[in-house]
Formats: structure tokens, C-alpha cells, sequence
């Protein structure tokens, strides 16, 4: 499957990690560090990836907290295990509610964006059916972090400043709290400049040691609820104590051998399955960068959006056609609407981004695929006085279509861009995969898998090739690195292309594989951002 021979062309510094005890890969170099501390302290891989995320919560806040929400797929005992963690409206939302206000549209900053965050019951249900060390051990570096400040790196230190322009200039009661936590006397976000927060800390105590029951039926429960009823929030203690995680059966297709699998709706993982699965059907070029697969690729990719779009939504609440859609019947039909030119698809415009990823190994054989997100950079921009907690906008997500399966509804889960995701052959398991980025992530998990399986990439390389997005209609964006005569073919085809040189609007990614026949681990950590694979 995996060339490990092979060197990276577009960044040749950066070469995969190689480890047979324990790997950690994610966006923050001392998240990692993290995450292998508990590995070396006689956790395992479950143990690692809580450490992480709440790691995370307080490393790279620009992209989730503790107010956020949260997927896993875990492989642990011969069985690939799903969580889904995340939140649902809270009991006063609804579309006739925002109606009642004169709201058309649900907006991405404030209250009404704010859904039940999911993450920490998340964390604890995990722990519970999988963990080993004590919780508040798993816990631990975040809560030190808090406490005693880490220095800035460098692209935290960018989407921070960039993030500080929009949210210090909210003016409403609800958003005051943000400067005073993440721009505390005047705090300016530079690499190597040292931010702390009390807060943060105290409130990861809480949740240590109550095993997140306090978030959700203890003080920070009622100081959320406060904060909610004196700034018009919709959030009330009733629906924080309602929240539970969801065991799901992951879903899977079929692609040269492998099963690709990903956590079935609200999640829009079923948009790169299906793509995947309409791709079976050609022989794709053997070169990677070929225009002519790239076309194919897209226009799947596009197919399969507009299937989302117009199905997906809260599976508790309404019936997402999950089989039909990935049926071999429907990829048959989609895949027969496919030319040689650039068609028209019909769905809703994918949007911006804020997510952290990441995923470990253990020699046990336990792997993690983890996904924790805030939405849109810090989220709604409501922080809860003196807690830490930014609350996500996950329900920015829901419509106010009356009937749609993503209609908003009291205690219904938006539809949700993040996805964890996971590779096996033949039963056996090959490992975590995953890439941020708002609407980028099927997309990218999509170019992950053919670049591993179709392209023999090895996992650095697979995540530092130039990538491709589809943004709307026939607008595909293409990474400034990718060759001059790819874009202009596609150009020809009909794509409305353009190159754009931001490597953050291709979303950042991380990949764990393990070897089947020797157990040894090939990590990689996308150079877009200042990530980090850690192993011993």
C-alpha cells in the first residue's frame, strides 16, 4: 500500500515518523508532547487522545474549546467503536422562535448559533468504556497549560491576531467576556508570547474530577444557565442536563481492497464515501496531479454534496437514506451523470472552518480517531464569565426550511461538518486519518485515501501534495502549488478555477498507519499548520 521509500516533492524537510510503541499525531506540537506522556506512563491510546483534546482546548483555542463538540472512531479488542459527541438545540430554539424575533437566517456569532457543547461528556464516555489512568491524570497537561501559560506558535499565533480583529469589535453584552479571556491586559498574539488563563484551568479541574457531570448538572452548568438568561441565550440547565453522547455503528464503502469508514449523519462523513464509492467505477489516471482525475474527483465529490445537502440531517429526528446512498445502485446513477466537462450541482454553499484533529496508536493495537471543534475559529464569540468556556455555533449549521431534514428543531443535532476517519483491509486495521476545515473535510479525506491507496503515498506525503477544493456551483479553488497546466485544464473543462495561495483554506490533517505485518507506525502531520507526530 505505502511507499515509505518515497520523498516528499513538495516539502523535503518533512518526512514521516516512524515508531513501534506509541505514536501521537495533531495540529500542536505540545499537545503531542502531551499525548505521548501518557502513553509513557502506562496509558493507552484512548487515555493519549483525551489528553490531547483537552490539551487542545487550551493550546489551540483558535480552533475549539471547551464549549465545542466532538467525534471518535476507536479500534480497540477487533472492533472499530463510534462516538458521536455532538450537542443539540437547546428547547427554546426553533424556527418559529427566530421567526417571532425577525431572524430569516441563522447567523454564525451569538446566541442563537449556540447548541449543547458535546465535548466533554465526549471526553468522559470515553474514558469510561475505554480509558486506564485516572481521569484527572488524562487531564492533567491542560489543566498546566492553563495554569502556567505556554508560548504562541506560529500559525496559532496568526489565526489568533486574525480572529482578535473580529470578535474584540462585537460590542453586545454577550461577547464582552471574549477579550478579558483571550486578550487579557492587552494581550497581543505573537509567536513566542506566553498566554495563560485561571479560568480555563479551574474550569478543567471541575471536569476532572466530577468526570463532566459539573459542565452539565453541576456549578458550570449553572453558570452557563446565568450567563444565558441575563444576555438572551436559549441555553438553559435543562438542556445541559438532558445531553448524552451517542454510540453509532460506523458506516463504511468499499475502494481497492480497503474499507474506508466514517461516522454515519448528523456528520457529513457520508459525503466522501459516497464519492468514493462513485469513483470505483473509473480507472483513474496513474498520475495524481492528471487533470482528467482530478476532474473526476471533483465532480463525485460534487454529486455527492448535493446528496447531503438535500438528505442529511439528525437521524434521531428525521430518515437519512444512508444505504441508498451508499448503495452500488446510486453510485451507478451518479456516476452516470458524469462528462468530460464541469456540470452545475445543487446544493447549499459550504462555509468556513475552526476544527482541531488527531489521532494515536498504542502497541496494544488501540487507535483513535479524533475530531473537536468550536466552529468558525473561536466559535459563537459568547464566553462564559470567568470559566474559559467559548461556546461553539454549531447550530449556525441548522436551516429554517420547513420540512428539510436539516430544519431547525428543539433538542435536534445540526448537520455537522467535522469527521474522524478510519482505514482497514480485510478486518484488520490500517489507521486513523483525518483533515480539518469546515466543508474541506470530506474533501480532504477523500484526497487522503487516493493518495494512500490509489497514489502510494506515504503519509507525510499524502498530506503535504497540493489539494483542490470545491467551493460552489462551478468554483473549484486550487492550492498555488499545484501545476499551472492542472489549472488550466480544468480551466478547459469547464471549472471556474482559482489558485489560491492560503494554505489554511485547504484545511490541515494528520495520519497514522500501521504496518500489518511488522506493527510498526508511519505518522505524518500536515505542514499547514504547526503540528507534530510524536512517537517512541
Amino acid at each position: 500500500m505505502l511507499k515509505s521509500g518515497m520523498l516528499n516533492p513538495y516539502s523535503p524537510f518533512r518526512q514521516p515518523v516512524y515508531a513501534s510503541q506509541g505514536m501521537v499525531a495533531t495540529s500542536q506540537p505540545l499537545a503531542a508532547q502531551a499525548g505521548l506522556h501518557l502513553l509513557r506512563e502506562g496509558g493507552n491510546a484512548i487515555d493519549a487522545a483525551l489528553a490531547v483534546a483537552a490539551a487542545l482546548t487550551v493550546l489551540e483555542p483558535t480552533s475549539n474549546g471547551i464549549g465545542g463538540d466532538a467525534f471518535a472512531l476507536v479500534w480497540t479488542e477487533g472492533k472499530l467503536h463510534g462516538l458521536n459527541g455532538s450537542g443539540r438545540a437547546p428547547r427554546l430554539l426553533s424556527r418559529d422562535a427566530l421567526q417571532g424575533m425577525g431572524i430569516a437566517e441563522i447567523p454564525a456569532k451569538g446566541w442563537v448559533p449556540v447548541t449543547v457543547p458535546g465535548a466533554p461528556r465526549a471526553w468522559a464516555d470515553l474514558h469510561q468504556r475505554f480509558g486506564r489512568l485516572p481521569f484527572h491524570q488524562v487531564l492533567a497537561p491542560a489543566i498546566h497549560y492553563a495554569r502556567t501559560g505556554y508560548p504562541l506558535s506560529p500559525v496559532l499565533a496568526h489565526n489568533w491576531e486574525r480572529a482578535s480583529w473580529v470578535y474584540s469589535r462585537q460590542m453586545d453584552e454577550e461577547f464582552k467576556h471574549w477579550s478579558s479571556t483571550f486578550q487579557p491586559g492587552g494581550f497581543v498574539p505573537r509567536a513566542g508570547q506566553i498566554w495563560q488563563s485561571e479560568a480555563h484551568a479551574r474550569t478543567l479541574e471541575a471536569i476532572a474530577h466530577s468526570h463532566s457531570e459539573d459542565f452539565y448538572s453541576g456549578d458550570l452548568a449553572k453558570k452557563i444557565d446565568h450567563f444565558a438568561k441575563d444576555t438572551g441565550g436559549f441555553l438553559r440547565l435543562e438542556d445541559l442536563a438532558l445531553h448524552q453522547s451517542q454510540w453509532v455503528d460506523p458506516i463504511s464503502v468499499e475502494y481497492q481492497g480497503h474499507e474506508v469508514w466514517e461516522i454515519p449523519p448528523n456528520g457529513q462523513g457520508l459525503v466522501a464515501l459516497e464519492a468514493l464509492n462513485i469513483l470505483k467505477g473509473f480507472d483513474l489516471p496513474k498520475k495524481r496531479e492528471d487533470p482528467e482525475g482530478l476532474h473526476l474527483q471533483i465532480e463525485a465529490l460534487k454529486l455527492a454534496f448535493a446528496d447531503a445537502f438535500q438528505h442529511l440531517g439528525d437521524m434521531e429526528h428525521v430518515q437519512v437514506p444512508v444505504q441508498r446512498l451508499l448503495s452500488e445502485e446510486h453510485a451507478a446513477e451518479r456516476r452516470n451523470l458524469i462528462s468530460n466537462t464541469a456540470r452545475m450541482p445543487e446544493p447549499a454553499q459550504p462555509a468556513s472552518h475552526g476544527t482541531v484533529y488527531l489521532c494515536t496508536a498504542d502497541s496494544e493495537g488501540n487507535m483513535v480517531s479524533f475530531i473537536q471543534s468550536n466552529y468558525m475559529g473561536f466559535g459563537s464569540g459568547v464566553v462564559v464569565p470567568n470559566t474559559g468556556i467559548a461556546l461553539h455555533n454549531r447550530g449556525h449549521n441548522f436551516n429554517l426550511i420547513a420540512g428539510h431534514p436539516n430544519e431547525l428543531k428543539p433538542r435536534k443535532r445540526p448537520y455537522h461538518t467535522i469527521i474522524p476517519g478510519f482505514l482497514t483491509r480485510d478486518g484488520e486495521p490500517l489507521g486513523p486519518f483525518g483533515v480539518m476545515g469546515g466543508f474541506m473535510q470530506p474533501q480532504g479525506h477523500l484526497q487522503m485515501v487516493l493518495n494512500t491507496i490509489a497514489y502510494h503515498m506515504n503519509p507525510q506525503v499524502a498530506l503535504d501534495a497540493p489539494r483542490w477544493q470545491w467551493t460552489s456551483g462551478l468554483n473549484v479553488q486550487l492550492e498555488a502549488h499545484m501545476p499551472r497546466h492542472v489549472a488550466q485544464a480544468l480551466q478547459d473543462m469547464g471549472h471556474q478555477v482559482t489558485l489560491v495561495p492560503d494554505p489554511s483554506a485547504f484545511g490541515r490533517g494528520q495520519i497514522i498507519w500501521r504496518d500489518p505485518k511488522n506493527g510498526v507506525l508511519v505518522g505524518g502531520s500536515d505542514g499547514r499548520t504547526d503540528g507534530q507526530v510524536a512517537g517512541y
